[in-house]
């Protein structure tokens, strides 16, 4: 079964024993739980069902693998003709997910 699910401000479509990189879930560690309701579409062809927003009573489960820290993102700023140039870099922190189970 497919479902399109909406968690920390991202859409993904997935199925069971897909593997997802998500930003990261607050207080969790790895082994945790993780229920998602927010499910925006269920099912695919005619079988389909359609939230408004959310499709009522179906939830999404999945367990976290790890915490970790993305790649490294360089911010280059540069001024023309002023001397000015600075580099600094960001890690979004992301959590593995990986979904086990889909219920209607």
């Amino acid at each position: 079964m497919k479902a399109t699910i909406k968690t920390q401000g991202r859409q993904f479509a997935v199925s069971e024993g897909d593997v997802l990189f998500v930003n990261r879930y607050p207080d969790t560690e790895a082994g945790s739980e993780v229920e998602i309701k927010e499910v925006l579409s269920l099912g695919e062809g005619k079988n389909a069902k359609i939230g408004q927003p959310y499709v009522d009573g179906a939830s999404v489960k999945g367990t976290i693998l790890e915490n970790k820290r993305g790649r490294k993102v360089l911010i280059f700023k540069k001024k023309k003709r002023k001397g000015y140039e600075r580099t600094r870099g960001h890690r979004q922190e992301i959590s593995v997910l990986k979904i086990h189970s889909i219920q209607a």
